[in-house]
C-alpha cells in the first residue's frame, strides 16, 4: 500500500498494490496492521455501502462531538469525486478542501481523520461506494454544510442541472453558519 499525502495534513490517499493477470486481479483492500503502521491508529467499528446513480451528490456531512468520525472510503463500482473539507477549529487549513476521484479502475482509497466534512458526487452511470467509520452513526449529532457554498469553491465536476440532492442536503447551512468542531 502506497500512502499519498494531500495538501491538508492527515488527509491521505491510499493506493493498493494490485496483482493482475488474464484471470482478473487481487489486492488487499484493508490490513489493520499496515494501516496502523502507515496511516493512523484507528479502529473501525462500522462498514457502510451506498449505491447511487449519475448526478447524485451526497454531502457535505459530519458528526459532532462526542461522535466525530474518521472514515476510510472507496468505490467498488463506478466513479465518484470524493471531497473532504477541514472543519477543525483553529486549523490552518480550516475551510479548505481536497477532492479526489475514486473509481473501480484506480482502486484508490481516501482516509479522512476526525474533523472533516465529507461528500461525494457520482460521475459514472452508477456507483457503489463503501466506507469504514471509527464511530457509530449518531443521528442526533449530525452536522452538514451546503455542497455549493461559494466560500468552499468546490468544483463537483458535474453540470449544475445534473446534480441530484436529497431534500435534507438541499437545506444545509453555509460553512459560516454551520455548527462545527
Amino acid at each position: 500500500m502506497k500512502v499519498i499525502d494531500t495538501e491538508i495534513e492527515g488527509l491521505v490517499i491510499l493506493e493498493p498494490q494490485v496483482f493482475g493477470d488474464d484471470r482478473g486481479y487481487f489486492f488487499e483492500s484493508f490490513s489493520l496492521k499496515r494501516f496502523e503502521e502507515k496511516v493512523s491508529k484507528t479502529v473501525f467499528v462500522q462498514d457502510n455501502e451506498s449505491k447511487s446513480k449519475y448526478g447524485v451528490l451526497r454531502g457535505l456531512h459530519y458528526q459532532l462531538p462526542p461522535y466525530t468520525q474518521a472514515k476510510l472510503v472507496r468505490v467498488v463500482k463506478g466513479r465518484v469525486l470524493d471531497v473532504a473539507v477541514d472543519i477543525r477549529k483553529g486549523s490552518p487549513t480550516f475551510g479548505k478542501h481536497v477532492a479526489v476521484e475514486l473509481s473501480e479502475e484506480n482502486k484508490l482509497q481516501f482516509f479522512l481523520p476526525k474533523g472533516f466534512a465529507h461528500g461525494f458526487a457520482v460521475l459514472s452511470e452508477e456507483a457503489v461506494f463503501q466506507y469504514k467509520c471509527d464511530e457509530y452513526y449518531a443521528p442526533d449529532h449530525e452536522g452538514a454544510i451546503r455542497y455549493d457554498d461559494p466560500e468552499l469553491g468546490i468544483d463537483w465536476k458535474l453540470p449544475v442541472e445534473d446534480i441530484i440532492l436529497s431534500e435534507k442536503d438541499k437545506k444545509h447551512p453555509r460553512l459560516q453558519d454551520a455548527i462545527w468542531l
